[in-house]
């Protein structure tokens, strides 16, 4: 049970409060901070529109849905792959949970440029070991993961 909360004017008695009254009352006091995730891509967001209701809905099956329990922090490029290192280190200062390069071989580069720590999916149409994203298939390594389009012949042996 928590100790009654003194009203304006009354003294707090501190030496009646237990050690684990006080964490109750500040891990209360704390709100659950919603997860932010940084969407990156080198394309403007009319470009988007299907793989933008695909990438929700995979979210809300996940159990994410935007605006409610989770925040998409979204940086378009334009088509202008100058801008990206910029944007994905704006994502980097905004410290998100992950970032969701969507834009390719370009994005994901840039945010791989960005940071050595924070998640990076990606989907690229070249081979990731190819462009440096990755050490390998089998075992990507580092903060990347994604999906690439590259055929079998990129692949020897299952890659799982």
């Amino acid at each position: 049970m928590l100790p009654r909360i003194p009203s304006l004017g009354q003294k707090m008695h501190f030496g009646k409060l237990k050690r684990r009254d006080v964490i109750t009352l500040a891990v209360g006091a704390q709100q659950t901070a919603t997860p932010v995730i940084g969407f990156l891509s080198n394309a403007s967001p009319a470009l988007y529109t299907i793989r933008l209701q695909a990438f929700r809905l995979g979210l809300k099956e996940a159990g994410y849905v935007e605006g409610q329990n989770v925040e998409i922090d979204y940086r378009w490029a334009g088509g202008e792959n100058d801008r990206l290192l910029a944007l994905a280190a704006a994502l980097v200062d905004r410290k998100v949970a992950v970032i969701v390069a969507g834009g390719g071989t370009p994005s994901a580069m840039a945010a791989k440029a960005a940071t050595a720590t924070i998640p990076i999916v990606f989907a690229v149409a070249v081979g990731p070991v190819r462009a440096g994203l990755v050490a390998g298939l089998s075992r990507p390594g580092g903060n990347l993961t994604g999906i690439t389009n590259t055929g079998k012949s990129q692949c020897p042996r299952p890659c799982s």
